[in-house]
């Protein structure tokens, strides 16, 4: 079965039950519930599905759990969606025929991969497990996926072996998000060390930073880039005063989008 068929398999088993499990979907079809998650997502983009944590149901549908009625938002790529959303496409457009691209793991660059999926005669190189299935699709591009060990956190591939296979690699442009911004720290995670996106950054003549408006003046546990590693933030129009000043103090290039 390939993935057309069993995408339409898995509208039909929406449609008469009403919804459905990834963890049972991912039993059924005998696959990944990563990649059931991103059949899931492109069915949500067509209006066929609805998306619900651990699930999906029939367009429109709300799932009730005793009194509390409420659609539960999935992991962080949810949050803040419609200005990552934004800040994804603005990334996206930056992003012309023959460029090779390097994108960092994380759910606004998940978004890029979405709508770079839509572009031809590019070059992509991720180490993000869900980027690549979602790239993999369109045969019109070139995909590269760093090998290594899996990061089951963040479905994501790190070690000195996703590190090595970035050696002799030269990029256009590198895509990365964090869990927090500020301009003394540079861009840090709450995750464990990330020494992956140094490499990719040595990779690039230009790394942006994208980033929602919530993300400023929070600090993770372990740094992913300083700010002099960083040319651009992408952001959206929420960012304060205050955190446009101190950013404008680094050099770093900020567009609001």
């Amino acid at each position: 079965m390939n993935s057309f068929e069993r995408r339409n398999k898995i509208v039909d088993l929406i449609n008469t039950q009403g919804s459905v499990l990834v963890m049972d979907l991912s039993n059924t079809f005998g696959i990944s519930e990563v990649t059931i998650r991103a059949d899931l997502r492109l069915l949500e983009e067509k209006g066929l599905v609805t998306r619900f944590h651990g699930g999906a149901a029939k367009p429109g549908s709300h799932l009730a759990e005793g009194d509390n009625q409420e659609v539960i938002l999935e992991d962080r790529y949810q949050l803040a969606s419609d200005p990552k959303k934004r800040i994804a496409q603005a990334a996206a457009a930056m992003v012309e025929e023959g460029m090779t691209i390097i994108l960092d793991s994380g759910s606004t660059t998940l978004l890029i991969a979405e709508a770079l999926a839509r572009k031809s005669n590019i070059t992509v190189i991720t180490n993000s497990l869900p980027a690549a299935f979602t790239l993999s699709e369109n045969k019109d591009l070139t995909l590269v996926v760093c090998g290594g060990t899996v990061r089951h956190k963040t479905h994501s591939m790190h070690g000195t072996i996703a590190e090595r296979s970035l050696h002799g690699i030269s990029a256009d442009v590198m895509f990365v998000g964090a869990d927090g911004i500020d301009a003394t720290n540079g861009i840090t995670t709450f995750n464990e060390g990330y020494s992956i996106s140094g490499v990719m950054a040595a990779a690039a003549h230009k790394v942006i930073a994208v980033l929602d408006a919530t993300k400023f003046n929070r600090r993770g546990f372990n740094q992913v880039l300083p700010m002099d590693k960083i040319n651009c933030v992408i952001t959206d129009d929420t960012i304060s005063k205050q955190d446009k000043a101190a950013l404008a103090k680094t050099g770093v290039e900020l567009m609001i989008v």
